[in-house]
């Protein structure tokens, strides 16, 4: 799940009058089951959005939250998963991981929070200040989040309404373009999903694209393909993918090449696109495009965490 929609699920207990707590995993040694920077909230009534990878941890986190919001107190957990810990579980890990705590219900509280979602909607990278106070000592973590990705879809077929089922639950904001609206509908690709119909070169051409764009081009045919690449090969896009055989693939690429394209944009278009993992069914081909685009998603591994960070007593 997105930090983004557990942060929204914070700011909705708070409009509502209710107390949230956040946990956010702060430090980590050895093997864990999620990285510093992955977060949770839960609710007055124990209810938890988002994961820290299941089992023991979550039990135990979800039990110390519910007590720092009665107390209203924020505090920093540490676990060591080993035998010892994993009760019947078996969490063998070997790793530890720090939990920051914090529980929420002020207005203050929310402030930092609307801005940091304002930011990432707008698809911007953002910052999270998370302050705990231990004894007469205070410290604060600043957790850095990136914006949603978003993966752009040239067609509607098979293989786009499969790659979509998968994308969307990664975190992934997903749009799909095809020239057939009886293929790029809310009924094919409901909600979240965002279908534009049109021609798929053109469509390409006016999204705002970064270094958080993937774009996977599977349409009906290689003149498609073709264009669509040829719309998209410029722009700094994180993931630039296209399907085909690899005749297809070099009768593309002779083309762009005939009419300008350089040997440098060329080479990094993945082509065949996804991982070989021998996949021959249309699922089998979006799971291998969905491995490849979280392969590329991850070979970057940022500090999210930055902290502890001593924070002056006040006065």
């Amino acid at each position: 799940m997105h930090a983004v929609s557990i942060l929204q699920a914070v700011l909705h207990e708070l409009d509502a009058g209710r107390k949230v707590a956040l946990g956010v995993i702060v430090a980590t040694k050895g093997s864990t089951p999620q990285p510093a920077g992955v977060m949770v909230c839960v609710d007055e009534a124990a209810r938890m959005t988002g994961t820290l990878g299941g089992g023991c941890i979550e039990a135990d986190v979800r039990r110390k939250a519910h007590q720092l919001l009665a107390e209203g107190r924020c505090e920093i957990v540490d676990f060591t998963l080993d035998g010892d810990f994993g009760y019947d579980d078996g969490m063998i890990c070997g790793g530890r991981i720090d939990v920051a705590i914090c529980a929420l219900g002020s207005e203050d509280d929310r402030t930092p929070y609307r801005e940091v979602v304002g930011h990432l909607l707008a698809g911007r990278t953002a910052t999270l200040p998370v302050r705990i106070k231990t004894g007469d000592e205070s410290v604060m973590y600043r957790i850095h989040l990136e914006a949603e990705p978003q993966l752009i879809i040239a067609g509607a077929g098979h293989i786009s309404r499969v790659l979509v089922r998968i994308m969307v639950p990664l975190g992934f904001g997903v749009h799909v373009i095809d020239d057939r609206a009886e293929y790029a509908n809310a009924e094919r690709f409901p909600p979240p999903v965002h279908c534009h119909v049109g021609d798929i070169a053109a469509a390409l051409s006016d999204f705002d694209v970064g270094e958080r764009t993937y774009v996977v081009i599977v349409t009906r045919g290689h003149r498609h393909d073709e264009a669509a690449l040829e719309a998209i090969l410029g722009e700094p896009a994180r993931y630039i993918g296209m399907i085909g055989s690899r005749r297809k693939i070099g009768v593309v690429f002779d083309g762009l090449r005939h009419r300008g394209a350089t040997e440098e944009r060329i080479a990094r278009v993945h082509a065949p696109i996804g991982l070989e993992i021998g996949a021959v069914t249309t699922e089998e081909i979006a799971v291998s495009i969905a491995a490849q685009l979280v392969s590329v998603r991850r070979e970057v591994h940022a500090n999210v965490v930055e902290g502890p960070i001593p924070v002056p007593s006040e006065p």
